[in-house]
Parts: structure tokens; C-alpha cells; sequence
């Protein structure tokens, strides 16, 4: 493994995690959620991640498999990987705070304006366990996200890149979920944009932990077995996060537009690099 792939799988990783920090910035200087935006980007990242999982990524980690394995075991290790992938995501999801805490309920950049604030007094410290838990959630669902990405680009880092770009994008609006409540509760944007750009920094440690844990016995199989559960993560990630935040943000056809806009650049991509 060259160490310019692996300074560039990094660099990718902590690049789309600390994209938290740029919903926290929005949030502090936008006046309102440019709601038809969110929606469009969310269903580009969610089009990307789908057509390059199902497309790319999938078929990579079964040609990996099938030669180091043998065609039949291969391919069973190939599609039990990828729904191992999807247990994974849908366990972390299950095991993430739940409620308030919830990072798929959205907030909105207006919801900081001093008049909304003002309302929120009553409760601050709800607020603030609120966007606490808000911040749990998303740091352990960057964990997957951060060995995804990384993943993906050692094995090809123009992948890893679409990859990155997809995840930040996603990335944006969870950072103002944490920095409403936050903001709200304690008044202070520092702090607000502490816990945000925090919850972002799981991404690239999930990508080092597991680097660490699967570096002593890193083969061509280990390697296809977690390529095929990045593609379940990804899908996983994809219909459980992404289109729902899009959905609520209540610009249904833009959402659909991004979906097909963000696989008709991933598949443009792929064809630039045959």
C-alpha cells in the first residue's frame, strides 16, 4: 500500500466528516433553510452512493472474492457481505439514541433566529441534551460512513472521491441539527459549532480504527468481504438517512431529480476512467 493512497483515503475521510462543521457555519450566517437545495443535494448524494454501490463497487468486491475464493464461494461471500453491511448500518441505527436525539429529525437554520430562541428558554436543558444526543448519533453513524469512504479510495481513489463528495453533502445538514439545539440552549455559537464539527471527526476515526483492526491481515478476500459490506452500508445509509431527510424537507420531486442527477454524474465519472 503506498502511503499517498493512504495519506489521500484519509484525507478524503476527515475532508467529508468535518463537513458537519460547514452546516454549523450555514446555520450561524444563512437567515433561512434553503429547503428545495437540501433536497436536491441530499438526493444527489443518495443517487451517487446507490448507483456506485450497486454499479462499481458491488461487482469489484465480487471479482475480488470469486478470484481469491472460487466463483460459487465467492459470489455467496460476495452478497452475504453486502447484506452484512446492511445488518451492520441497520444495528448502529437501532443503537444510536432515539427521540430527540434522533439525527434523521432535521432543524432548520431559522429555528436559531433570537425570537425562536427566546421560546426555547423555558427548557435550555433539554435543548442542550438534545443536540448532545444529536451529536452521539451522528458521530456513531460516521463511523460506518468514515470506513466506507476510506475504503473506497484505497482501492480507487477517484472513487473514494465521488464517495467523500456524497458523504459530505449529507454531512451539511446534520451539522445544523447539532447546532440548533445547542445554540438554543446555551446561547453560544462556539459551543454550538464545537459539538458539530466534534460529531464529524468519528468519520475519519472510524476510517483509523479500522485500518488498525484489519491492517495485521489485510488479503485480497478481507478486502472484497469489506468492499461488498461498504456497498450494504452505503445502500443502507442511502434509503434510511438520506432520502428521508430529503423528503422532510418537503421538496419531493426535487429529491428525485438529485437521485437521478447524482447517478447520471457517477455513471458520466465511472466512464471517464474505463
Amino acid at each position: 500500500m503506498e502511503l499517498s493512497t493512504l495519506l489521500t483515503a484519509f484525507g478524503l475521510t476527515l475532508f467529508a466528516g468535518l463537513c458537519t462543521g460547514i452546516g454549523s457555519a450555514l446555520a450561524f450566517f444563512a437567515k433561512r433553510t434553503n429547503t428545495a437545495f437540501l433536497s436536491l443535494s441530499l438526493g444527489f448524494s443518495a443517487g451517487v452512493m446507490l448507483y456506485v454501490s450497486f454499479v462499481e463497487i458491488f461487482f469489484k468486491a465480487k471479482d475480488a472474492l470469486v478470484a481469491s475464493l472460487g466463483t460459487q464461494p465467492g459470489t455467496w461471500a460476495t452478497v452475504g457481505s453486502f447484506f452484512g453491511g446492511i445488518a451492520v448500518a441497520a444495528l448502529i441505527d437501532r443503537i444510536v439514541p432515539s427521540g430527540e436525539g434522533n439525527p434523521h429529525e432535521m432543524q432548520r437554520i431559522e429555528d436559531m433566529h433570537p425570537q425562536e430562541r427566546t421560546k426555547a428558554q423555558k427548557d435550555p436543558q433539554r435543548l442542550l441534551r438534545m443536540g448532545t444526543f444529536t451529536a452521539l448519533a451522528i458521530a456513531i453513524h460516521n463511523f460506518p460512513e468514515g470506513l466506507a469512504t476510506f475504503t473506497a479510495t484505497l482501492a480507487d481513489p477517484s472513487l473514494g472521491l465521488a464517495i467523500a463528495v456524497a458523504v459530505a453533502i449529507h454531512n451539511v445538514p446534520e451539522g445544523i441539527a447539532v447546532s440548533v439545539p445547542v445554540y438554543y440552549a446555551t446561547g453560544s455559537k462556539a459551543k454550538a459549532f464545537k459539538y458539530s464539527f466534534l460529531s464529524g471527526l468519528a468519520e475519519p476515526l472510524g476510517a483509523a480504527i479500522g485500518w488498525l483492526l484489519f491492517l495485521p491481515f489485510f488479503t485480497d478476500t478481507l478486502f472484497g468481504i469489506l468492499f461488498a459490506g461498504v456497498a450494504g452500508i452505503m445502500v443502507f445509509i442511502s434509503l434510511d438517512e438520506l432520502l428521508p431527510a430529503a423528503e422532510e424537507y418537503g421538496e419531493h420531486h426535487l429529491t428525485i431529480y438529485g437521485v437521478i442527477s447524482g447517478m447520471a454524474v457517477m455513471a458520466f465519472s465511472l466512464l471517464l476512467f474505463l
